[in-house]
């Protein structure tokens, strides 16, 4: 279990990172179904990309030591989670974004359970008692 979410950590943290260079590269054109927005808006995003490169980056600083960082890893799942919100609350707002972004919901809905749930029987793993065979 501890592999497969050390694993699942990596892969989401550099998905985030890509994700972001790519909107602090080329700005809100990178979105599908996106249309050209004002100097405000194509800064907003850029600027919105660098925190979620943080978020990646974090997520890959957790990796090795996922049982240590626990805390963290739970923090941003919880942050990750209600941007999946905060796309419901859009779509109650405004209607049903791109195709690409209904199906991003559900995984900022899901995703979060998952790796808390791996993370926690990870940690309740590594907290148990290692008992020798002697037979």
């Amino acid at each position: 279990m501890r592999r497969n979410l050390q694993i699942l950590l990596g892969v989401f943290g550099a998905v985030c990172i890509s994700i972001a260079l790519t909107h602090i590269f080329f700005g809100p054109s990178s979105i599908p179904g996106s249309i050209p927005v004002n100097a405000t808006m194509d800064s907003e995003d850029r600027f919105y990309a660098t925190l979620f490169l943080g978020f990646g980056a974090t997520l890959l600083w957790c990796v090795r030591s996922v049982e240590r960082k626990s805390t963290v890893v739970y923090s941003l799942m919880v942050i990750f989670f209600l941007g999946g919100v905060s796309r419901v609350i859009s779509i109650v707002a405004v209607g049903f974004p791109n195709a690409l972004f209904v199906f991003l919901t559900v995984v900022e809905l899901a995703l979060p359970f998952v790796i808390s749930y791996m993370l926690y029987r990870t940690t309740r793993m590594a907290a148990l008692p290692v008992v020798k065979d002697d037979g």
